[in-house]
Formats: structure tokens, C-alpha cells, sequence
């Protein structure tokens, strides 16, 4: 399929309001999906206490959805948190500067064509992988996963 062939498929299945499911999102293992018991923005928000509660800075919260709107775009919710410690991250960095393109963190939070909210952020293990990352320094991100998936509970 040629580019603009594909570009095509894009556009009309955004005219049309389709979504793709969680379970449709491929990213191997290393992309993980949760429900959310609360609206997108009360689960940036929760996310964003809890983080902040554990030391770690807010560098972006990114209303997607809101910014599709500003240019006359309609979108389900979706917001993007950016986070992280410079202490602990900087570690992950320096052994191995590709890293950087991965961190800060990112937790996604947005609503499905169901109207159900869901949180989508990569596990540790995708710096493992994608930058051959030791698992001892990726290992350091694991309690970071607990503690968005308590947020949503």
C-alpha cells in the first residue's frame, strides 16, 4: 500500500470517529493497558498527586483533546502525563544515552468509543529491549507501574 494510500485510511477512519480498542494497540508486551475507574481527567489528577507524593517532577500534562478542539477537531478525551525523577533517570541515561528518547515517563490516560477510560504506559521492560538497558537499572521503574495502576483504581 502506497503512502498516501495509507494516509487515506487514516484520515477517513478519523472522520468516521473510529477508535481502536486496547486490546489493539501493539506495542509487544511492552505497552501496558489498564480500565480506569474515573474520568480521564480525574486520572491525570490522581496520577499526578501520586507521582508528585513520591518525589517525582511534572515536566507535561498534554491535553490531547483539548488542543484537537482549539483547532475545530473533535477527539475523545485524551491526556498525556509526563514525569519522572532526574536522580533516578539520569542513571538509565548514562548507561545508555538512547534511553533518553523514552524517558521521562508517559502515562496516557483516554476514553474508549465506549465511553470507558483506560491508562496506557510502557512497562520497564521496553528499555530492556528497545535500548538493551540492564534489567537492574530497568527494574528500578517497576514500582512506578504499581503506583499508576493504584491511581486508577
Amino acid at each position: 500500500m502506497k503512502v498516501h494510500e495509507v494516509l487515506k485510511v487514516l484520515l477517513w477512519a478519523g472522520l468516521m470517529g473510529a477508535s481502536l480498542p486496547a486490546v489493539n494497540a501493539h506495542a509487544g508486551s511492552n505497552l501496558v493497558t489498564k480500565p480506569s475507574n474515573y474520568t480521564v481527567s480525574e486520572t491525570i489528577d490522581r496520577i499526578e498527586k501520586a507521582v508528585t507524593a513520591k518525589g517525582m517532577k511534572i515536566f507535561a500534562r498534554i491535553n490531547h483533546s483539548g488542543e484537537a478542539k482549539s483547532v475545530g477537531l473533535e477527539m475523545k478525551p485524551t491526556e498525556l502525563l509526563i514525569f519522572g525523577n532526574p536522580k533516578g533517570g539520569t542513571a538509565l541515561m548514562t548507561a545508555k544515552p538512547t534511553v533518553a528518547i523514552d524517558l521521562p515517563m508517559k502515562a496516557l490516560a483516554w476514553e474508549d468509543q465506549d465511553g470507558r477510560v483506560w491508562l496506557t504506559y510502557n512497562s520497564p521492560e521496553l528499555l530492556q529491549e528497545r535500548h538493551g538497558l540492564p534489567a537492574e537499572l530497568a527494574s528500578r521503574l517497576e514500582p512506578v507501574g504499581k503506583l499508576l495502576e493504584q491511581a486508577v483504581e
